[in-house]
């Protein structure tokens, strides 16, 4: 416990001192606290502990983050912490390492899982770090977890005419045309208004993760769709979509994705989901040779890795291309 003091006055003194006077101050205080018996108690440890998490998830909150994100890095925090039982700035390398090996064996999760995991403690740790709350992230030797690629399913054209010729209303033709030709994500599609639609230009404006702005654009087909759903209703809610009965509410996002689920089911098309349209369109604008950072700012992603994640390239335009430039 004195070594623990004596190390965390040193962490708070760390924007103040250089290392020489930093191990100077340490010896002072092993000089002065020789023999005496330190103690805290657990109201101290927890409120310090809580008080570290609670200014990361703040810090996180002003750079953007979204409710949901904020909410699975705080549970993931807590989590960790009441599994290995010290606070934040005790938990070691091995605490970690041993944590993310039971919780995986535990809970049979998937090596995707647990890099998720690893990956927000690392983020939190680093933060911690760079504050000062510690003097090195425990995580830093904790290195990505490897796992398989697995090239994920993308609807085919039939599949996506199949939906649209077997949609029951003009409101969910008019999702799946906007999903399919927009690429835009489930949460940006529920909360557009209809003012947000500029029909001439075929384009809208969208809040993406952080916040961020950005244009995307749709086809002809679905702005003739769109247009159809908007005439069609009788009601004055500002939602670009709403719900099929009155009060007519504002669709969200569990009620899209429950009635693609019940297309899917019902046409037999397997793992029928809002996000799948967004893979799909990011594979076919790649395939039909659009510039990949063209393909990133469509998408809004903030780093080329993802865009590149999202788009798998048909294993015979490689060889096509391969027979072109190679021969």
């Amino acid at each position: 416990m004195k070594d623990q003091l004596i190390t965390e006055v040193q962490q708070q003194m760390l924007p103040y001192l250089d290392n020489e006077q930093l191990q100077k101050l340490r010896a002072a205080m092993e000089f002065c606290l020789y023999g005496l018996e330190v103690r805290q108690s657990d109201q101290r440890q927890e409120r310090r502990q809580t008080d570290a998490a609670a200014a990361f998830i703040a810090a996180k909150s002003v750079e953007g983050c979204s409710e949901k994100t904020l909410t699975y890095y705080r549970k993931t925090i807590e989590a960790m912490t009441a599994a290995v039982g010290k606070p934040v700035q005790r938990i070691t390398t091995d605490d970690i390492r041993k944590y993310l090996t039971t919780y995986q064996i535990q809970r049979k999760s998937s090596k995707v899982t647990i890099d998720n995991i690893r990956r927000i403690l690392a983020t939190f740790y680093s933060w911690l770090e760079d504050e000062d709350y510690i003097v090195k992230s425990p995580v830093r030797r904790i290195h990505k977890v490897k796992t398989a690629k697995v090239i994920k399913e993308t609807y085919s054209d039939e599949a996506l005419e199949q939906m649209r010729d077997n949609c029951d209303s003009l409101r969910d033709l008019a999702i799946i045309d906007l999903l399919a030709s927009s690429g835009m994500r489930v949460g940006e599609l529920v909360a557009l208004n209809r003012d947000d639609i500029n029909f001439n230009e075929r384009e809208c404006v969208v809040f993406g993760k952080g916040n961020k702005e950005r244009l995307v654009y749709f086809d002809a087909r679905t702005k003739s769709h769109l247009r159809n759903y908007l005439n069609s209703r009788t009601d004055g809610n500002p939602a670009l979509f709403v719900t099929l009965r009155a009060p007519y509410n504002r669709l969200q996002i569990g009620g899209v994705e429950l009635r693609l689920r019940q297309l899917g089911r019902r046409l037999s098309i397997p793992k029928v989901h809002p996000h799948k349209f967004r893979r799909t369109l990011a594979t076919s604008a790649i395939d039909k040779g659009m510039p990949i950072e063209q393909v990133q700012q469509l998408l809004g992603h903030q780093k080329i890795d993802t865009t590149m994640h999202y788009a798998m390239v048909k294993q015979q335009n490689v060889k096509l291309a391969h027979r072109k430039y190679i021969g």
